[in-house]
């Protein structure tokens, strides 16, 4: 199953959600939606910075995970990136394949 990695900031409205639902509200909220496309939570930590949240998840195509991209922005709560993370054997492989390409110049 693919993996991302998701990096968010909540907006000021976001915030004051989070503040009203504490950290276990957005857990449960995040484990629900990712939960409802076939997917799991890996982890999800708060964080200081330019990040508050991010999180590791997985989910069962890039479909889903641009369903839960847009339905997290059109929110307005958050601004996110995602991430696609590759294993090693991913990355083994992709080593292996013969690409026809020649640099400019």
């Amino acid at each position: 199953m693919p993996k991302y990695l998701i990096q968010a900031t909540y907006t000021p409205e976001g915030t004051k959600g989070l503040l009203n639902e504490g950290a276990s509200g957005r857990r449960a909220a995040v484990d629900q939606a990712v939960s409802s496309l076939g997917g799991k939570v890996e982890a999800m930590y708060f964080a200081f910075g330019e990040e508050d949240v991010v999180l590791i998840i997985d989910l069962p195509d890039p479909v889903s995970m641009a369903a839960i991209s847009l339905t997290v922005k059109a929110s307005g709560a958050l601004h996110t990136r995602a991430t696609p993370l590759l294993t090693l054997d991913e990355i083994d492989e992709a080593t292996r394949r013969q690409v026809s390409f020649r640099a400019p110049g």
